[in-house]
C-alpha cells in the first residue's frame, strides 16, 4: 500500500537579536500540534552552526489535516506574535514520499 501521507518542512529564519523569543514561541506550538487529529510527528530543530535557523521536520496523515493546523488556536497565536521577528517569511515546502 502506499504511503500517502505528507511530509513538510517548514523553515523560520529569525533575526540574530530575536533568536530566544523566535525559539519561545516555536516551541510553545509543539506538544498542541502533536496532538491534532492527523498529526503523525512533528519535530523542530534549531540548526547548530546557525542558530537563527529553525525547521519543523513534519508528517501528516492528509493534506487536509496539515491545512486544518492552520486553523488552529496556537498556530494563530504564534502567528500573530512572529512578525517583526523573522529576517524572513517562513519557507513551507510540502512532499510526499517517491519510495
Amino acid at each position: 500500500m502506499p504511503n500517502t501521507s505528507l511530509r513538510v518542512i517548514a523553515r523560520v529564519a529569525a533575526k540574530a537579536d530575536c533568536v530566544e523569543q523566535v525559539r519561545a514561541i516555536l516551541i510553545g506550538v509543539v506538544e498542541p500540534t502533536r496532538r491534532e487529529p492527523g498529526c503523525l510527528s512533528y519535530q523542530l530543530l534549531q540548526n547548530q552552526a546557525a542558530p537563527t535557523d529553525f525547521a519543523f521536520i513534519e508528517e501528516w496523515e492528509s493534506a487536509a489535516a496539515e491545512q486544518s493546523h492552520f486553523a488552529t488556536a496556537h498556530i494563530a497565536n504564534a502567528l500573530r506574535q512572529l512578525p517583526g521577528l523573522l529576517a524572513a517569511e517562513p519557507d513551507i515546502r510540502r512532499y510526499t514520499v517517491v519510495k
